[in-house]
């Protein structure tokens, strides 16, 4: 018997033609289920939903290889003066450098490269092809395949020929952390690098120097975090949203999709578009240039979507 939710009145098509066995729906909308549907009843049926499908499959909510069986494979390199706890998985091709520590039930992806004096905690993934330097870890951090941790900040004296700045800080990677596929953070040059507890990071996100991160945020895929900015607790980013350095972003802001930010941002604010401002602001400037946009077309007789360049054809 399949199962599934319905919260959303966008969905009602899918909703009536449905071939699940049980449908979880609020009080609300229980008379919009068809009747070969047995109704679960839910406040908030996502919710409810992930409980049971977190439930059902609790190997989902960490990342599955399946490359080796639990423990060290032959073909692990680890050099001899770094700490495993028990019950550390080590698998093929991973290599582990000198003065490493790493917690109990904390698994190393195949092919991973963790450098000398890195820490890393309990029930962690490091994801396959990752490598990590300069670095210290909390537990249960995720780190998806391909994450580039604690490499140089682009950092340079621009005249001339380019002076490159010492890049000489870490990254400190807080508890309860996610990072998605291919991110990756650089190391600090004047301070730490610095991702607070419980926020979660999307694919291909870059993180420059020193830049801090709160708690709890969370930043989607493909966003650029140039070097020294601020994010307090509770920040959402949208996709490929692209904030300038030594910016401030306040605690529970949020930023549209694909806008760019190069002012600060304050606390509980929603801001949006290129250059991001608040999304009243944007909105309303939006709407202006479309009806601009459309009494121009009205007076030449012309669709603002028509080609008016006449050496056209």
């Amino acid at each position: 018997m399949h199962l599934s939710f319905f919260e959303n009145l966008r969905y009602s098509d899918e909703l009536a033609g449905t071939r699940a066995g049980a449908c979880l729906v609020s009080e609300r909308f229980e008379g919009r289920v068809p009747p070969h549907v047995a109704v679960l009843r839910a406040r908030r049926p996502f919710h409810a939903f992930v409980a049971y499908a977190r439930y059902l499959y609790a190997d989902a909510l960490r990342p599955q290889t399946g490359v080796a069986a639990p423990g060290i494979a032959p073909t692990a390199v680890i050099h001899e003066t770094a700490r495993l706890e028990d019950e550390v998985t080590v698998e093929p091709l991973a290599v582990i450098g000198p003065d490493v520590e790493i917690g109990s039930g904390t698994v190393i992806g195949a092919g991973a490269v963790i450098a000398a004096g890195v820490k890393i905690g309990r029930d962690c993934d490091i994801g396959a092809g990752s490598h990590l330097q300069h670095a210290l870890i909390g537990n249960n951090v995720l780190m998806h395949p391909g994450c580039h941790i604690g490499q140089d900040g682009f950092g340079f004296i621009f005249a001339g020929q380019h002076t490159k700045v010492p890049q000489t800080g870490r990254v400190i990677i807080q508890n309860d952390v996610e990072l998605g596929a291919g991110t990756t953070i650089d190391r600090g040059s004047l301070r730490d690098t610095v991702i607070g507890e419980g926020t979660k990071i999307d694919n291909q996100v870059q993180i420059g120097h020193n830049v801090t991160i709160g708690r709890h945020c969370v930043i989607a895929a493909k966003c650029g975090l140039a070097g020294s900015l601020t994010l307090g607790d509770n920040v959402a980013l949208g996709a490929m949203v692209g904030i300038n350095n030594h910016v401030v972003i306040g605690d529970g802001a949020q930023v549209a999709a694909m806008s760019g930010v190069k002012d600060s941002i304050p606390a509980g604010e929603r801001w949006g578009g290129m250059f991001a401002r608040p999304t009243r602001t944007w909105f309303r400037e939006m709407l202006a240039v479309r009806r601009l946009a459309e009494s121009g077309g009205a007076e030449t007789g012309a669709r603002p979507d028509e080609d008016r360049d006449e050496g056209r054809a």
